[in-house]
């Protein structure tokens, strides 16, 4: 007798008011970053010197590039988020769309693995910048003793 290989997926179950507060936290999430990277914007342009300083250079070159492409992965994740969370009427209107429910719910768990990937990713590039400004700190303060 030969047995059938299935392969379930996990789904896990979920209700309007948890993909809700999912989503306005991620909102929350991403506004911040936003802001944060502005910081990070004015950071880079204060220490510009030494990051240009030919010991920093082809690191700083990486830094400020993935801090351009952070800015733009950001606002397109934010408007990805503000357009999953209009959309959540559809699971609460009352009406029963099965197809169309079922397919917000996809599409908030796909959301979930995008969003918490791109904060993984962000939170590495963050690691990278401060290790690399406080360096440079630690270099110009050293300079400035020995002079």
């Amino acid at each position: 007798m030969k047995t059938k290989e299935i392969k379930l997926k996990y789904q896990p179950w979920l209700s309007a008011d948890i993909m809700h507060e999912d989503s306005l936290k991620w909102l929350s999430e991403l506004n911040f970053i936003k802001d944060e990277q502005l910081f990070f914007d004015d950071l880079v342009k204060s220490y510009t010197l030494q990051l240009i300083d030919s010991k920093h250079f082809a690191e700083s070159k990486k830094i400020v590039s993935r801090l351009s492409s952070s800015q733009k992965a950001t606002n397109a994740l934010l408007e990805v988020v503000k357009k999953h969370e209009k959309g959540l009427k559809i699971m609460v209107d009352g009406i029963d769309q099965l197809n169309e429910e079922d397919g917000y719910k996809n599409e908030h768990v796909e959301l979930i693995t995008r969003v918490t990937k791109f904060l993984e990713n962000y939170r590495t590039f963050k690691t990278q910048l401060f290790v690399l400004i406080k360096n440079i700190i630690k270099e110009g303060k050293q300079k400035r003793l020995l002079q």
